[in-house]
């Protein structure tokens, strides 16, 4: 690579007064672990770098924060031999949007740290609530493994999280759970009084030639969201194998699950039985008492039902978000598109259909394409390095400041793409935060588009370097950022 533009280390702000063209860099999408979504317009999975399964969300501040299962701590521990069995999973993952396409990387909780009495931490379910203090509070639910449900608290969506308890909200010890084998996979709610919800469970284990049933529990949440407030209540729900969620639609309470393996030999009721490992859902007014929870359909069948997903488990959560409800999942797409086999899982999104009045689910279906973008993304003020469409090669590491991360760098031709970029009437120049030494060309709407803007830098501190653009740029367009070097990105902007 060659470098014609030197930087002032004395200053936090280099600035070129003319544009300076330099060699540009050498993309090779070849030699790169291939991305189903880079430069092909599809927006599933939502992150193409990592492994994450389980989702669930909360609203803040006009931004969707998603969490999930952090299959990519599993993954780093077996390598592509090996298969995912979880046990080695002990952080959750955590992104956000506004736009529904452009997803941003805020890291992990490392829920092992936080609660180092915990075996492992899966499929985590979030709500939550403003305080009598004012502030925003969340409550962030998740498996214990199989042998519980924990929850961390927090009162900003990125964190710092703490355990509040130092122990399971519910167990096999807590009373009226011993007959639910599995008090795990929790789904939280909390409704119009404020009241907040817990539903747990699940199983069909095996036992010699015979299958025990899995068992599902809800329970009323204290004003602490922490302690049990009330009987522990089952929910017959038919066929339950795991992936509670709760949702309060239309001052009705709905209960989602999977269903299991098991053949259905047996059917009571007047509707199709939910088909193998198939999301279900059951409704009331009355969530403690058990006989008022009505099975009513299943809204999301097996994956491998689906054109282009494969055989996998199934987990999902539904979000009203800007006026349209969204069902979250996960596939296996990103391995089988690396032509892996380990059984490791990453978020997906696309709309769903749910008749409010009724509460009526339409028939969910997943695909490749996901979701189109809501809203424009503004290059005229800061945009975080993670925040991505997608990507090739790159690979992001936590930086001091909470739920910040940065690209980091270290071959040829890494790349960031980022979508629906809206510069009006055009831009002059174009900054990025940098530390290390590099260069970063700037392409409109195809990796190997025209360069709109090529920045060279070589600093040993975090400088915001600028540069003119070379070539005008206006309307919406995809960006690439091109990378080399070994540096690190934390974000970027135009200047107009």
């Amino acid at each position: 690579m060659k470098t014609l533009l030197s930087v002032c280390l004395a200053t936090t702000l280099v600035s070129c007064t003319m544009p300076v063209i330099v060699e540009p860099i050498n993309f090779n999408a070849d030699k790169f672990q291939s991305s189903p979504k880079f430069d092909t317009g599809k927006a599933n999975p939502l992150q193409d770098y990592i492994y994450t399964a389980d989702p669930t969300s909360i609203e803040f501040g006009g931004r969707l924060y998603v969490y999930g299962t952090y299959d990519q701590q599993q993954f780093d521990s077996v390598g592509i031999e090996g298969k995912n069995t979880y046990e080695k999973i002990r952080q959750l993952a955590m992104l956000s949007s506004d736009d529904m396409v452009n997803w941003t990387y805020h890291g992990t909780i490392k829920t092992g740290e936080i609660a180092p009495w915990i075996i492992a931490s899966w499929a985590p379910s979030i709500t939550s609530r403003i305080e009598e203090d004012g502030n925003t509070h969340f409550y962030l639910y998740y498996s214990n493994s199989g042998v519980g449900s924990a929850v961390l608290t927090a009162t900003s969506p990125i964190g710092p999280w703490r355990d509040p308890i130092g122990s399971n909200v519910v167990d096999c010890s807590t009373p009226g759970v011993k007959d639910c084998p599995h008090p795990f996979d929790p789904g939280v709610v909390i409704d119009d009084d404020g009241v907040g919800w817990l539903a747990f469970g699940g199983g069909t284990a095996k036992h010699g030639t015979d299958y025990m049933p899995g068992v599902s529990r809800i329970i009323r949440l204290g004003k602490d969201m922490t302690s049990v407030d009330s009987k522990i209540v089952e929910i017959k729900a038919p066929y339950i194998f795991e992936a509670s969620e709760l949702n309060y639609i239309n001052g009705t309470y709905v209960y989602t699950y999977n269903t299991n393996w098991l053949e259905r030999k047996e059917w009571h009721l007047d509707l199709d039985k939910p088909t193998i490992c198939c999301m279900s859902y059951m409704t009331t007014k009355t969530p403690l008492i058990s006989d008022s929870w009505i099975y009513q359909d299943n809204y999301f069948k097996h994956p491998s039902e689906y054109e282009g997903f494969v055989h996998s488990n199934n987990h999902t959560h539904l979000h009203k978000y800007e006026g349209q409800y969204y069902i979250l999942y996960h596939s296996q797409g990103l391995e089988v598109n690396r032509n892996l086999n380990v059984g490791c899982r990453s978020m997906c999104v696309d709309k769903i259909e749910i008749d409010e009045e009724n509460i009526i689910f339409h028939m969910g279906i997943p695909t490749l394409d996901g979701v189109a973008q809501i809203r424009d993304l503004d290059p005229y003020i800061w945009q975080q390095a993670e925040t991505t469409a997608a990507t090739l090669g790159v690979k992001f590491i936590e930086l001091e400041e909470l739920g910040n991360m940065a690209a980091e760098v270290t071959q040829t031709g890494e790349a960031i793409e980022v979508r629906g970029v809206n510069f009006g009437n055009g831009a002059r120049d174009f900054l990025a935060k940098i530390k290390g030494k590099g260069q970063i060309d700037v392409r409109s709407d195809s990796p190997n588009g025209e360069i709109i803007a090529q920045l060279t830098f070589d600093t040993n501190n975090w400088e915001n370097i600028s540069t003119k653009i070379q070539n005008k740029i206006e309307g919406n367009h995809k960006l690439f950022f091109i990378l080399d070097g070994n540096f690190l990105f934390d974000k970027w902007r135009f200047k107009n």
